[in-house]
């Protein structure tokens, strides 16, 4: 049992840092538009609070976890120049070694989105039922 929890935490560790790499590669000028917009995305999903599929549904509430991010990160591993993306998998590397990745920022972003989101549909939900 405990060489399969380690080997989940690595896992983990793994995905943890490689998203940090994509969140750096984002922010990098040499990563085309197109990365950047898909990575943009990957990384808002997998910060996100707020799932496509709800995990409390049975088998397919994890099926978001397990499939949509693992192609997420993989096509935009592919987009990323070689370089830019070896350099960034360094930092986060080093970043995660020095202590936890904390922002801020990104928080804020996440939550805004999902409160516009929200008024919207509040606004769409007013409108059909009472308006």
């Amino acid at each position: 049992m405990k060489p399969a929890l380690n080997q989940i935490r690595s896992q983990a560790q793994k995905l943890k840092s490689e998203t940090h790499a994509l969140y750096l590669a984002a922010r990098d000028p040499r990563t085309p538009w197109y990365a950047k917009l898909l990575v943009a995305a990957v990384v808002a999903y997998a910060l996100s609070p707020i799932d496509l599929i709800p995990d409390f549904i049975p088998v397919l509430g994890y099926l978001d976890d397990l499939v949509l991010l693992p192609l997420g990160i993989a096509l935009a591993v592919r987009l990323i120049p070689r370089a830019v993306l070896d350099d960034c998998r360094r930092r986060a590397r080093e970043t995660l070694q020095n202590g936890k990745i904390v922002s801020r920022a990104a928080g804020a972003v996440v939550i805004a989105i999902w409160l516009l989101l929200g008024a919207v549909c509040a606004g769409w939900l007013y409108r059909m039922f009472l308006g």
